[in-house]
């Protein structure tokens, strides 16, 4: 009977050593470790290393590890330390999922010390893009990780591109009487070779692979004098499409943000921006934007996609006020003017230090250089909208602008400013040429501009009327001084009708006791008949092929040239009177000196010869664009009279062959 028991309990006594043998087995490095180094190197693209490995059956099967080495990639530099160091490694591991679904289910991670090395060379190599093996199926599914736990992770970063180098620390904590727990990473260091410090606060990790679940996260970033805060969830973090983040930026100058972004941007004044992003579809999106570029407001939407050669910007841009100092400089770049909000001191000293040179410069055109070569980088679309102009004499109502910008070429088309119940629409095309040149076209037209906004910007005359006409300048240089200054094009401009000070008139024809008589009188106007100017630029020189002003007692001719290259003027204006008048000298009125500064004063040595007639033989070649009207038709017709009885009567006091019509 013994014997008979002996033999009935030997089946589960052999099953109870094969039982030992296999979790001998299975716990014994000799053969899972091979495996698990050979898996991983073939799923990371790159040689893994485990020093011990063992396993503990169960529901679910705990991996541990220990001293685990994840190398660089095979055409990494030799010497540098490994991307990542592992002490101690546990995983949790679900192999009954995997046996009936082919699913790898991982339910918790927990990383023990461990110590990354995170490097990018200058010829662009890293160690941190991983390139799986040619021994991975295409369609293996990412696992599903449960919890991620870190205690004492550190990491050391060098970007040599971005001149970065910063060590990380990154651990988690445990919430009290819960499974989940918080993430948190801290960075010190330099970033564009500016000082970096960076926080993040994150909530517990969603299952990754698994069923979505809100992540949230806020990453606050000081890099410089620039900062940024990104707050909100992840509902799938592996996945950036499911992001809803608020985004917070700030700083002195957006160019400081090309680092950050990958995008490169201009100078800019001061600007605090902030709005909602968002990623779909290799796009980033910055909706309902609202900040401040210096002392302008602005809002809109924005959106970069990552190009095959350059990113693609896109921007609906508004602004309630503007001031066109914030935007004017970014082709030159600058800090904006004085006592702009949130100047750097260095950024104050250089907004005062540009002050006292433009001040004490005896030139008017902007001769800073021009960064369209700096733009390449980036191709851009934008449109612009701005319902006010800032400044108390501004004679500009609204600005409203189309750029693109492609390959360094920047097209503003159109380029429109309302002028009362007129408005300036240009057409600029700017190409980067050698040297750091710029090839600038414009076509402008003047779409009866209001004269009393015009007239609003001296502070002393007045006037009304519609000023309409053309203008086109080509030319090639570093700032818009230098294209001018070597520049081709022509400027006409007319006007019929509308009234202008009489002081302005009568100072023009230097008619000084009706100036003095009008000025005790208080101010008063005098209607004009027509204005017509016609004024060709060569090689940077403009010249008066036609300036003419009749108004209800005088007509004023004027003749002379500008040289924009030197920014000089010297300018004759004639006068004939209609009428009597009191204290006329007989010379005309001559304007000298700089652009910036000039002078007027009665040429003597001019006395009172030559003549108004002189310039109107070009009057019936030109079109003005005034819609033939009667009252430069008049001018036109007593001009070509004048010149068929080679009449010229004396400039000033009273003409009986110029009457009033």
């Amino acid at each position: 009977m013994a014997r008979l028991r002996i033999l009935r309990r030997l089946p589960w006594i052999g099953l109870g050593l094969a039982g030992l043998l296999v979790a001998a087995a299975l716990s014994s490095p000799l053969w899972l470790k091979p495996l698990a180094e050979r898996q991983a190197s073939v799923a990371l693209g790159r040689p893994v290393e485990i020093g011990r490995l063992w396993l503990r059956p169960g529901s679910p099967v705990l991996l541990t590890a220990e001293n685990v080495l994840i190398g660089n990639p095979p055409d990494f530099p030799l010497g540098e330390e490994p991307f990542l160091r592992i002490p101690h490694l546990t995983l949790q591991v679900e192999v009954g999922t995997y046996l009936r679904r082919r699913e790898f289910v991982i339910p918790s991670v927990e990383l023990d010390r461990p110590v990354s090395r995170v490097v990018s060379t200058a010829d662009g190599r890293s160690n941190f893009a991983f390139d799986p093996g040619a021994d991975r199926s295409a369609d293996t599914a990412f696992p599903k990780i449960g919890a991620m736990r870190v205690s004492g992770g550190r990491a050391w970063v060098s970007l040599a591109g971005l001149g970065a180098e910063f060590e990380v620390t990154v651990s988690t904590k445990d919430a009290t009487g819960s499974d989940d727990h918080t993430i948190m990473a801290e960075a010190r260091g330099t970033y564009a070779n500016q000082p970096i410090a960076a926080t993040l606060l994150a909530g517990s990790l969603p299952s990754l692979g698994g069923a979505p679940g809100a992540w949230p996260i806020q990453l606050n970033i000081v890099n410089g004098p620039t900062r940024s805060v990104l707050k909100g969830t992840l509902q799938d973090p592996p996945d950036p499409r499911t992001a809803t983040l608020g985004l917070l930026l700030a700083g002195p100058d957006m160019a400081l943000l090309a680092p950050l972004t990958g995008v490169p941007l201009p100078a800019t004044p001061p600007y605090e921006l902030g709005g909602k992003l968002d990623y779909t579809d290799g796009r980033f999106h910055f909706t309902d934007i609202a900040g401040r570029i210096g002392r302008s407001d602005v809002e809109g939407t924005l959106t970069v996609t990552r190009g095959s050669e350059r990113p693609q910007l896109t921007a609906e841009l508004r602004s309630r006020s503007v001031d066109l100092r914030d935007i004017a400089g970014l082709l030159g770049g600058g800090p904006g003017p004085p006592g702009t909000p949130g100047q750097t001191p260095q950024q104050q000293e250089r907004a005062a230090q540009t002050h006292r040179e433009t001040t004490a410069s005896p030139r008017l055109l902007p001769d800073r250089s021009l960064n369209l070569p700096k733009l390449r980088g980036v191709d851009a679309h934008i449109t612009y909208q701005a319902e006010q102009i800032q400044g108390r004499s501004m004679p500009l109502d609204n600005l409203a602008l189309r750029m693109d910008l492609v390959d360094g070429v920047v097209a503003l088309r159109p380029l429109s400013f309302r002028v009362g119940a007129g408005r300036i629409a240009a057409d600029v095309l700017l190409t980067p040429g050698e040297n750091n040149t710029v090839q600038a076209k414009a076509e402008v037209q003047f779409e009866r501009l209001d004269l009393a906004r015009l007239m609003q910007a001296t502070g002393t005359y007045q006037g009304e009327g519609a000023l309409s006409g053309t203008a086109r300048i080509e030319g090639t240089g570093r700032s818009v001084a230098d294209i001018l200054g070597h520049g081709d094009g022509a400027l006409v401009l007319s006007m019929a009708g509308g009234d202008l000070s009489r002081l302005l008139v009568n100072l023009a024809g230097l008619r000084l006791g009706s100036a003095l008589l009008g000025s005790l009188g208080g101010e008063a106007r005098t209607p004009v008949e027509c204005f017509v100017a016609d004024l060709p630029l060569r090689r940077g020189v403009v010249s008066t092929r036609t300036l003419l002003l009749e108004t209800e007692d005088a007509v004023i001719e004027g003749q002379g040239v500008v040289d924009l290259r030197r920014e000089r003027v010297e300018m004759r204006l004639w006068t004939r009177s209609k009428r009597l008048t009191v204290g006329v000298l007989p010379v005309p009125l001559l304007i000298s000196g700089t652009l910036k500064a000039p002078s007027a004063a009665p040429d003597r040595a001019e006395g009172a010869g030559g003549g108004i007639a002189g310039a109107f033989a070009a009057l019936p070649t030109i079109r003005f664009g005034t819609g033939d009207d009667p009252r430069c038709d008049g001018l036109l017709r007593r001009v070509r009279r004048g010149q068929a009885t080679g009449s010229d009567a004396p400039h000033g006091g009273a003409s009986s062959g110029s009457g009033r019509r």
